[in-house]
């Protein structure tokens, strides 16, 4: 089973994907998302600031995440170890 993450989508995006991605992670249409960022920003002003927050924070679909995988006895290989 694989993982959900909130990612920037790089297809189907408008300006930086951050609607297409915070879509995909919560399984609903782009188009509310972008409505509900439009409507934010013209009733309380913060629409466009999480938008902008989003598009800092949020990393870009396709990305190499940094994960830790630690070494087995048998994975490690010492070259001229005599």
């Amino acid at each position: 089973m694989s993982e959900k993450r909130l990612m920037r989508r790089r297809h189907d995006r408008m300006l930086f994907g951050v609607a297409g991605g915070v879509a995909d992670y919560l399984n609903i249409d782009p188009v509310i998302v972008r409505l509900a960022f439009v409507l934010m920003t013209l009733l309380h002003g913060w629409g466009l600031l999480i938008y902008a927050v989003l598009a800092i924070v949020m990393p870009q679909e396709g990305e190499a995440s940094a994960k830790a995988n630690p070494f087995d006895e048998e994975e490690i290989v010492i070259k001229d170890a005599g």
